[in-house]
């Protein structure tokens, strides 16, 4: 059965690549775009990590700032108890310093760590747009050269009638045979009117003259 579901997995992987190869073929600047968006995707998703990264040291930041307050509030009540002699007081005062003291060893802790964190992925997702923008240029200049490729294939074709298909050539070659067509028209239209008019001049010149 493990045999079964392997050479099935194998096959799909197989028949996903073989169709993705045909895709890259058929159109590669499609497939680009589609692996950018990805790429975009994934960056959106490491910023919003990062929010919620740097929520999360405010968060802590804040915690700590908290505990160190009542901390050395308690501190200031524990001493205030012992010098008014108030034992049961001095050593809630105490117990309660020794909680807030130890919860701020904690989340000063806790904060470096989440700093740390912080850092490293704000480190990755600057890599990753950096990388996500090299790749978008890059695409840019793909496209202009496939542009600059493609319509430097179809101008040969058009100047070269040899390689130029008799569909695609058919279209120049029909207009510029028409305009020789009409300019050979307008040329005899041009001469008849021309040697009309000179006839008629030569014909009343010769009655004059007798």
């Amino acid at each position: 059965m493990t045999n079964l579901f392997t050479r099935i997995k194998d096959t799909v992987i197989a028949d996903l690549n073989e169709a993705i190869e045909k895709k890259e073929k058929h159109n590669p600047i499609a497939l680009l775009n589609q692996y950018l968006r990805q790429c975009e995707q994934e960056t959106e998703k490491a910023a919003k990590f990062l929010e919620r990264q740097t929520a999360l040291k405010d968060e802590f930041t804040k915690e700590l700032y908290h505990a160190e307050q009542l901390a050395e509030k308690r501190k200031h009540q524990a001493e205030i108890a012992l010098k008014a002699g108030e034992t049961e007081l001095y050593q809630f005062a105490s117990d309660e310093y020794e909680l807030y003291s130890n919860r701020t060893e904690r989340l000063r802790a806790s904060l470096e760590q989440v700093k740390v964190q912080l850092g490293e992925l704000e480190r990755k997702h600057g890599e990753m747009k950096n990388k996500l923008k090299d790749m978008q240029l890059r695409r840019m200049e793909l496209m202009g050269r496939e542009n600059v490729t493609r319509a430097n294939h179809r101008i040969n074709q058009v100047l070269d009638t040899n390689n130029y298909s008799d569909k695609s050539y058919s279209r120049f070659e029909e207009i510029e045979n028409y305009i020789d067509r009409l300019e050979n028209q307008v040329n005899r239209s041009y001469n008849q009117t021309t040697i009309d008019a000179r006839i008629e001049q030569l014909e009343k010149e010769i009655k004059h003259s007798n």
